[in-house]
């Protein structure tokens, strides 16, 4: 079943389903790994966020549920985070090289790329536990599929609907917030909080999907391209701060400032563009948009 609510089901049942199913994926993908361990590692990751979202649309009906489930499913992800973290930077400079302008940069980034890859490599032979971590994960998924036995949420369409009106509100708020920010002050923890909210929102508007398919589908398209504009400038955030701190890696003083100007220069491309368009995601009133998902909710549960 898809990462969607059904209304007529009831939002415990399908709140528990969902969250269950997300937890069974990750399982199936850390206990089989069809591509191989790293590349179960992420898909594994890319559940324990569906979850998470899960349980922040909610959490003001079960805050004691939503505080310790949201607790173990975050670790769970760090733990299993290093290598996973080291190859999105290979990937991040695999986007780079798409936007070069010159075969000195086209070089530049090769060069990076080769001690990022080596940089990947050994940190992966030297996680000597990482087995042990993937069956904890595994331990922590099971626990966390039993812990649902106790969430509870309102059966009323109307408590239901209010609830998923206040999740989405807060939701937009944060999100308007961080747009603040990034306007204004415009440093990368704001664009990281924007990234999270814009992802929020995207996988909400997946869960709800079937309150308004047309209108939402449009908002899914332009809030997906919101969060892959930010998870790169995010991405190159990541890269230049291992560029502060083990700047060796990447040879000569002029190398690392080459380097640099060429994350520099992408990095304002992106963030002019995710502003932007931003704007055009996050237009209406967060009270506005909360009161039309009630008001849904209620329709497609009369």
């Amino acid at each position: 079943m898809p990462y969607r609510i059904s209304p007529d089901a009831g939002l415990e049942t399908e709140i528990r389903r969902i969250a269950r199913e997300q937890l069974e994926r990750a399982i199936a993908a850390l206990e089989t790994r069809p591509d191989g361990l790293h590349e179960a590692i992420h898909e594994a990751r890319k559940k324990f966020k569906r979850v998470r979202n899960l349980y922040r649309l909610v959490a003001s009906a079960d805050k004691t549920f939503r505080r310790q489930e949201n607790a173990r499913i975050r670790d769970t992800a760090r733990g299993l985070s290093l290598v996973r973290d080291a190859t999105a930077l290979i990937e991040t400079v695999d986007h780079l090289s798409e936007h070069t302008l010159t075969d000195d940069e086209a070089e530049t980034l090769d060069a990076a790329r080769t001690v990022l890859v080596l940089r990947r490599d050994d940190i992966a032979s030297s996680e000597m536990d990482l087995e042990d971590k993937v069956r904890h994960a595994i331990d922590q998924c099971h626990a966390a599929h039993a812990a649902l036995d106790s969430l509870q949420l309102p059966s009323k369409p109307g408590h239901a609907a209010r609830l998923l009106a206040r999740g989405w509100r807060k939701g937009l708020q944060r999100a308007a917030e961080a747009l603040e920010f990034c306007e204004g002050q415009g440093h990368g923890e704001a664009y990281h909080d924007l990234r999270k909210a814009a992802q929020a929102y995207w996988m909400n508007l997946s869960l709800l999907r079937e309150l308004w398919p047309s209108a939402f589908a449009a908002k899914r398209r332009d809030a997906k391209r919101l969060v892959d504009l930010l998870g790169h400038e995010h991405d190159l955030t990541v890269l230049t701060a291992l560029l502060d701190h083990e700047p060796e890696i990447f040879g000569n003083g002029e190398g690392q400032s080459f380097l640099l100007a060429i994350i520099i220069r992408r990095q304002q491309d992106l963030r002019r563009e995710a502003i932007a368009l931003a704007g055009q995601v996050f237009a209406d009133p967060a009270k506005d948009e909360a009161g039309v998902i009630e008001t849904l909710w209620l329709r497609a549960t009369a």
